[in-house]
């Protein structure tokens, strides 16, 4: 059995992890896609490399592109999953 979490952890915040990605349809449309959405990293590099990890598992979920952000700036996308 694994020790309880120490009382001061406590989740990351946006702030500290601004990079994330939105899920679009086919039409540009958000999607959440269940156990992906609200993913949120502390770099851009961390970030691109957990879509390249899992692109396809999100192609399956219904995901057809991605747009990178990081805060509420766009840095490029949508960006296809498919060939």
């Amino acid at each position: 059995m694994l020790p309880e979490q120490p009382p001061t952890f406590r989740q990351p915040s946006a702030t500290e992890r601004p990079w994330w990605w939105r899920l679009e349809d086919a039409a540009g449309n958000e999607v959440a896609a269940e156990g992906f959405a609200g993913q949120r990293f502390l770099s851009q590099a961390d970030a691109e490399s957990w879509v390249g990890e899992i692109y396809a598992e999100l192609a399956e979920a219904g995901v057809d592109g991605v747009t990178l952000f990081e805060h509420e700036r766009q840095v490029y996308g949508p960006m296809s999953l498919h060939a």
